[in-house]
């Protein structure tokens, strides 16, 4: 086996910023996320034991009976380790060293919506306080007391994304939500402007085009609605209050215990993940690699098997290396050349430990005459 150091033009260290597309669509009480269908397995309703409309972290409890399924453990000792579920108190006064303890899978996670009114359950709203008078610049509809209302008292639509659908933010300018009644588009929302105002845009000409109606908060994840203008003064519905259609009941029905059957919600919009990536320029130089140690290199039939005795070891040293030059006739074969198939490019570290292996989909013979440079690409 012959080693390459990667010299200093062979490595590339870059990142590559993606943008994947997440849509949420919310209808009588259930939540379907990227148009997935819900999937019934052997063992459970669902076969990832989520629901419709939720992720789940690891993915390894697929179609499980509910008393076999895979969960996390750690031993008590010197480590300190213990499951975030378990409280200081717990782990120092109700376990023992030596003792197990476990969590449990699937780690699930979906959209939430909350819909704050009065003064009673302010508190997600109060804690975002800072956070919204932060982005003030940006835009005056994100102050927390503003001559465009106060949030301490006024009703406020809080939806709340989760990290783990959006990765480090969400795109800005990407966000898309769309009310619809019994079907018919009733009121669209974007940021057009990429300063977080979510204003009407659709239809055009109706009560509130033109308006904002919310704000979003693209690196924690919140949209916070304040839109109260009425989007079809013909419908009335049960909101968990019944009321005509307004951009603060949106997503409403995402709790389940309100159904709002006549409504319909869809949120788009794109996360964004950074990979960083790692480029490799592997070399294979002319005149190099036309030797093998694979036993097809040599002819078949002879004897390879060494000599041996009490004071000596001896390797068979006149092999004939097999003629794998093609010929247009079957006998005799082309004139003999040094040549090999590289099907494999392997990447050690610097103490010559495997750390991977690149495989070539088709085997590229190597001549003396050739050289070949192999661009190998690693995604972290």
């Amino acid at each position: 086996m012959s080693y390459y150091k990667f010299g200093p033009n062979d490595i590339f260290n870059n990142v590559i910023k993606t943008h994947p597309q997440c849509k949420f669509l919310i209808h009588n009480g259930n939540v379907f996320y990227n148009r997935k269908p819900s999937s019934t397995g052997l063992f459970s309703d669902y076969v990832g034991h989520t629901p419709p409309g939720h992720i789940n972290l690891y993915e390894i409890n697929v179609d499980r009976p509910a008393d076999g399924l895979i969960y996390p453990f750690v031993s008590k000792n010197s480590s300190m380790l213990a499951p975030r579920t378990v409280s200081t108190n717990a782990f120092n006064g109700s376990f023992s060293y030596g003792d197990t303890l476990q969590s449990t899978y699937p780690l699930s996670a979906s959209i939430q919506k909350t819909l704050i009114q009065g003064t009673v359950s302010r508190t997600r709203i109060n804690a975002l306080k800072n956070v919204l008078d932060f982005y003030t610049p940006m835009s005056r509809h994100y102050a927390f007391s503003s001559s465009f209302g106060d949030k301490s008292d006024q009703t406020v639509g809080l939806v709340s994304i989760p990290s783990i659908f959006y990765g480090s933010t969400i795109k800005r300018g990407s966000v898309e939500l769309n009310f619809y009644i019994t079907g018919t588009l009733v009121g669209q929302l974007k940021d057009e402007g990429r300063r977080g105002e979510l204003v009407q845009t659709k239809p055009e000409g109706s009560t509130g085009s033109g308006s904002v109606a919310g704000v979003v908060l693209y690196n924690e994840g919140f949209i916070v609605l304040t839109g109260s203008w009425s989007l079809d003064t013909a419908h009335t519905e049960s909101y968990g209050i019944t009321d005509e259609p307004k951009w603060i009941y949106f997503g409403q029905s995402i709790s389940g215990s309100i159904t709002a059957a006549n409504s319909s919600f869809e949120l788009n919009f794109k996360g964004t993940n950074p990979v960083p990536v790692i480029t490799m320029l592997a070399h294979a130089p002319a005149g190099e690699l036309n030797y093998s140690s694979n036993p097809t290199y040599i002819e078949h039939g002879q004897t390879t098997t060494p000599l041996t005795g009490t004071d000596h070891y001896t390797e068979q040293d006149e092999l004939k290396i097999k003629n794998t030059v093609s010929s247009s006739y079957a006998d005799p074969t082309g004139s003999f050349k040094k040549q090999t198939y590289i099907s494999k490019v392997a990447i050690y570290d610097e103490k010559k430990n495997l750390i991977g292996v690149a495989k070539l989909a088709t085997p590229v013979k190597k001549t003396e005459e050739r050289d070949f440079t192999f661009k190998l690409k690693l995604d972290f």
